[in-house]
């Protein structure tokens, strides 16, 4: 069978600093929804962009990557209630319609409310996207008045499918422990990749996920380099903070795993992902030039360099290869607004 792949689009710029609090990698699930036949929910919250496989059928028709409701033959509209995967302040909307030509939705809204205690009956919905038009097979980018939100609803109208849906907007981690070690780029925590040198093989996306990487296309991995230098990647961390551990995990990466690694760090108020490029260069480092074996957790305490606080990292990855996880153990500071 012949797959198909939708093409990778790049996001608007006032949208690349913020996290999609609808991926499934970080907890966000379907909570219900008015009808899945053709297509269950849940694939649209997948991080992985949409497939379109010729010739795949189910027992219900043509097997979709997303969710798609049956053609509707009364008055009414379908839904899907989403419980993101962190609370978060959202502001815009990725609704994605990839490979879905004859049987999109003519129209879309979303709604927004604020309940951590997951208790939605009862609850008052806010409008956070009025009823916009969808065309076919193509990502639609939407902005709205930033608000703290838990769960959104999203209505298509009448019918039909959407590949992929993905709600951006900054990660509010609420009763942070500042006593307590946690995660400081785990994309969970808000952290984000702001640049890299190459991703080839595999996205440095990949490498602040959760748990373990499941197979070595679950890594940042950088095609085989033909000439002087490495690879490298700048990633925000989601919380501001000192660093006491660092793991750099290259499970799976065993004929190209990095010969060394090296991180820098840096605290920088107010900066634009543009100017940290070529300034990283000369930040000073937080691990120094180290050896790394295949598909092992390199546990590192006494190499971190001491920083008084954190908020942007560079991953120098030498000369090139592939990395599965980098998790940055240290304790959240307090960061004055």
């Amino acid at each position: 069978m012949t797959v198909h792949v939708a093409k990778t689009v790049a996001l608007p710029t006032h949208l690349q600093a913020l996290t999609n609090l609808a991926d499934a990698r970080i907890g966000a699930t379907i909570v219900s929804c008015s009808d899945e036949f053709f297509a269950e929910a849940a694939r649209m919250l997948q991080s992985t962009p949409a497939q379109f496989i010729e010739g795949k059928y189910d027992d219900n028709g043509k097997w979709m990557d997303g969710w798609e409701t049956r053609r509707k033959r009364e008055s009414g509209y379908d839904w899907c209630i989403v419980r993101l995967g962190v609370t978060g302040l959202v502001s815009g909307f990725d609704i994605d319609t990839s490979f879905f030509t004859g049987n999109y939705p003519a129209s879309a809204s979303i709604e927004g409310c604020y309940a951590p205690d997951n208790q939605l009956e009862g609850i008052t919905w806010t409008a956070l996207l009025e009823n916009s038009v969808l065309s076919p097979d193509q990502h639609h980018f939407f902005d709205c008045a930033a608000q703290k939100i838990t769960h959104i609803r999203i209505n298509i109208f009448p019918d039909g499918g959407i590949a992929r849906l993905r709600v951006y907007g900054r990660v509010l981690l609420e009763n942070v422990d500042t006593t307590q070690q946690m995660d400081l780029i785990g994309l969970k925590n808000g952290g984000r990749i702001v640049a890299f040198s190459d991703a080839h093989f595999g996205h440095p996306n990949n490498l602040i996920s959760p748990d373990r990487g499941i197979n070595m296309g679950d890594g940042w991995e950088t095609k085989r380099r033909r000439a002087p230098g490495f690879d490298w990647c700048i990633i925000a961390l989601g919380q501001t903070g000192q660093i006491e551990k660092i793991d750099v995990d290259t499970a799976y990466f065993k004929g190209n795993f990095p010969a060394f690694c090296s991180i820098q760090a840096a605290y920088i108020e107010d900066a634009t992902d543009a100017q940290l490029i070529p300034q990283s260069m000369f930040w000073p480092f937080l691990l120094e030039q180290q050896p790394l074996s295949m598909d092992n957790i390199h546990e590192y305490v006494a190499e971190v360099l001491q920083h008084q606080k954190v908020n942007y990292i560079r991953v120098n990855m030498i000369p090139d290869g592939g990395i599965s996880r980098i998790r940055l153990w240290g304790k959240a500071a307090l960061v004055a607004k």
